[in-house]
């Protein structure tokens, strides 16, 4: 994946993860990283 300027870093996002979390609902597990998803 390209870097880009407004991608966040690991521990940027570390930061934000549970609250992305609190908000999925019971589904299948995630085919792709969170991390990615956020930043494309």
């Amino acid at each position: 994946m390209p870097d880009y300027p407004s991608n966040i870093s690991r521990a940027q996002f570390a930061l934000i993860q549970p609250d992305l979390e609190n908000f999925r609902k019971h589904t299948r597990p995630r085919r792709y990283d969170l991390y990615d998803v956020f930043n494309a």
